[in-house]
């Protein structure tokens, strides 16, 4: 368990340091970088310095106030959601909330809204997994609220990442696999069917069938990340050196900057980053396995699933084997909200590790958490 929590915080703080690296490196050629280099390096420091105090919070914290106040956490996180559509919209997405110079996307805390909500359902529903409406019914109504709310801001990735997480997380707590396909296969066709009725992601759509054809369209995005991968080769261009940057590969310090540490760092750190992601998952999975009790167990795979998807899509997207879909990179893309609740969640995990060591969470642990033996 020891080796399991230095491999999390030690994969944490290589994709931290090179986050800021790679922002320090591209976020000076972004188009709103207000004529400051150091404009986004300084805003992410800013949360980076939320979220590591929100992390060490969480992490002497007991995570089972997450199941006390799982109610209270959903209904904010609902209430937030719907907040959006009341300020303006940026990008033509109502995702934020601006208050004064920052802005903040509730999603984030959707997030975690959902995993907590599912992984106290099924602490309280022990033994009635496998039913339809307890096991299957109740609780995916529940995350469907939730992901409701965020498909109607036309945020349709962190959607498919809260949907698949959840399956995930029901899937291990002991739900009927077959209710659980037949919901898959559902939610991926809803999507594909709201995708094909919004203009910007049929473009997109029909863009990665073909990029090359859509080189100036909805394709370039992905074709110019592709040309800094290309570029970088195994050794890369050198830090500071890549071109992609210079206003060919829009976003390059927020959803693409993966093709930036190709290009400018080369492959084995591009492989680094991907070798990073695992240790986290591994790791991550490894500290809920041994946790105390259900809840425990069930919120730490949860959030493990979260972090672990959104890396994939993000990977999936950038080297082209996705369709294109603008979620940031987890602990390395700019992006306040996803680098605060992300280093929240990662507190969390680690309290789940400190409770699982700790001789007196036996004593204190209410006799309503049941161990669980999770299905992986």
């Amino acid at each position: 368990m020891k080796k399991a929590v230095v491999g999390l915080l030690l994969s944490v703080i290589t994709m931290l340091v090179m986050g800021m690296v790679m922002l320090f490196s591209t976020g000076a050629f972004a188009r709103d970088a207000h004529g400051d280099p150091v404009y986004f390096v300084k805003r992410q420091a800013v949360w980076m310095a939320v979220g590591i105090v929100g992390c060490c919070v969480a992490a002497c914290t007991d995570y089972r106030l997450w199941y006390r106040f799982w109610k209270p956490i959903f209904i904010g996180s609902a209430v937030l959601l719907t907040a959006c559509y009341f300020f303006p919209a940026i990008n033509g997405s109502h995702r934020w909330i601006k208050v004064g110079g920052f802005s903040f996307q509730p999603s984030e805390l959707g997030k975690l809204a959902a995993i907590t909500f599912l992984a106290a359902w099924f602490t309280d529903h022990k033994g009635k997994e496998r039913q339809f409406l307890s096991g299957f019914v109740f609780p995916l109504v529940g995350v469907g609220i939730l992901l409701g709310l965020i498909a109607f801001e036309e945020d349709l990735g962190s959607t498919a990442l809260i949907g698949c997480a959840s399956i995930l997380t029901m899937f291990v707590a002991g739900s009927n696999l077959i209710y659980l396909t037949l919901s898959g296969v559902a939610g991926v066709t809803a999507i594909f069917v709201a995708a094909i009725n919004m203009p910007e992601r049929l473009g997109r759509l029909m863009a990665f069938m073909d990029l090359e054809k859509h080189a100036l369209t909805s394709g370039h995005q992905q074709l110019q990340g592709l040309i800094a991968f290309g570029s970088g080769g195994i050794e890369g261009l050198g830090l500071g050196n890549g071109r992609q940057k210079m206003e060919f590969l829009p976003f390059a310090h927020t959803d693409f900057i993966f093709p930036m540490i190709g290009e400018e760092l080369g492959l084995l750190f591009t492989l680094l980053v991907v070798f990073c992601y695992v240790v986290l998952v591994v790791c991550g999975v490894a500290i809920a396995m041994n946790a105390r009790e259900r809840f425990g167990a069930l919120l730490g795979f949860g959030i493990v699933m979260l972090l672990g998807l959104q890396a994939a899509i993000n990977i999936g997207v950038t080297t082209a084997l996705l369709p294109n879909k603008g979620i940031p990179l987890p602990f390395i893309s700019y992006g306040g909200s996803n680098m605060a609740f992300a280093l929240l969640a990662i507190g969390v995990l680690l309290n789940i590790y400190r409770m699982g060591i700790s001789e007196d969470a036996v004593r204190i642990t209410p006799r309503r958490f049941v161990p669980i033996t999770p299905r992986i």
